[in-house]
């Protein structure tokens, strides 16, 4: 089987991070990274062992050789370097969150649907096997009718440049939230009847913390906490009428643990022995290509709208506008 060969554009963090995974598997490999400064991206290649370094992002773009382009740059360039891929027809998988807003979204989406590429969001929480198993056991009854969900994910990032400026689509929400709103949909779904959300905002308008609550057709709700200057358990709890199940680390599910009725442990399951985490989006990546679909199930692009959508609607709420919009 010859291996997926993927371009990195953007040589930052979760690029290093991703390449290094990459580099353990089978499906792929990174045969070429795109940096704005071509010294970087020469250094990049050389510390990872393939040869092909460009200075632009155009370059990278233009490669006939690659498959896939992975984009690792701020969420607030993701509209223009997808942009660029899709003018080349690339097939591309895009770091989290998908945009800055939903109308760029749309665009996008409709822009691969025309070139017939396929187009997925590198939320690596969607792509986890364990997210199976939750179904299994919610469907299976383990905790009787689901009620409501909660989630926090916070840290201090001050001083983070990606997220303290507007310009660069800041805050703590399309950062983390994204997060916590991804688990709410995985496990209560899209019908989200309404919302309430307050938050702290810094002194250049972007958002520090943040608490939304969902309330949805059937009753149920969630409550969802996400912060960029204090230190939050990252933790997902699933409360039923019968049970409950909580998550340590929920974004990427180190252990869930099932409590019945007497909230008694009744079963625990830990993370499985892998890489990263990240492997599972790449496999899935590679799955896509090899079967020509241009979207993956388990992250349909109407998912990644809806969740855009539902960010612009609590930024709206708090009139934190970036300003390029």
């Amino acid at each position: 089987m010859e291996k997926i060969r993927i371009g990195i554009l953007g040589a930052g963090g979760i690029a290093n991070t991703l390449t290094a995974v990459i580099g353990r598997m089978d499906e792929a490999a990174v045969t070429a990274v795109a940096a704005r400064d071509y010294d970087r991206a020469k250094e990049f290649a050389a510390k990872y062992g393939f040869e092909k370094a460009y200075g632009s992002y155009e370059e990278l773009a233009a490669d006939d050789g690659l498959d896939l382009i992975y984009i690792a740059t701020p969420h607030s360039h993701h509209y223009e370097h997808m942009k660029l891929c899709l003018a080349h027809g690339k097939n591309i998988l895009c770091e989290k969150a998908f945009t800055a807003n939903a109308g760029q979204a749309r665009e996008i989406i409709e822009m691969a649907k025309a070139q017939g590429v396929l187009l997925m969001e590198a939320i690596w929480t969607r792509y986890f096997p364990q997210l199976q198993t939750l179904r299994e056991l919610l469907a299976g009854g383990a905790i009787g009718q689901v009620e409501s969900v909660e989630a926090s994910l916070g840290n201090n990032l001050r001083g983070w440049a990606r997220l303290d400026e507007p310009k660069l689509a800041g805050g703590a929400l399309l950062d983390m939230g994204v997060y916590a709103l991804t688990f709410a949909s995985m496990v209560l779904g899209d019908q989200v009847e309404g919302f309430d959300v307050v938050a702290k905002m810094s002194e250049k308008g972007v958002d520090l913390q943040d608490s939304i609550t969902l309330r949805y057709k059937n009753g149920s709700m969630a409550v969802l906490h996400c912060s960029m200057e204090s230190m939050l358990m990252t933790q997902g709890l699933i409360s039923g009428q019968q049970g409950l199940i909580l998550i340590d680390e929920f974004n990427h599910w180190k252990k869930m643990t099932v409590y019945n009725k007497q909230k008694e442990i009744t079963a625990v399951y830990e993370k499985e022995a892998g890489i990263r985490g990240y492997e599972y989006e790449i496999q899935e990546t590679c799955r896509c290509l090899r079967e020509g679909l241009l979207e993956s199930p388990l992250m349909p692009l109407q998912e990644t709208l809806r969740i855009m959508e539902l960010m612009d609607a609590i930024r709206a709420k708090l009139g934190m506008k970036y300003p390029f919009e």
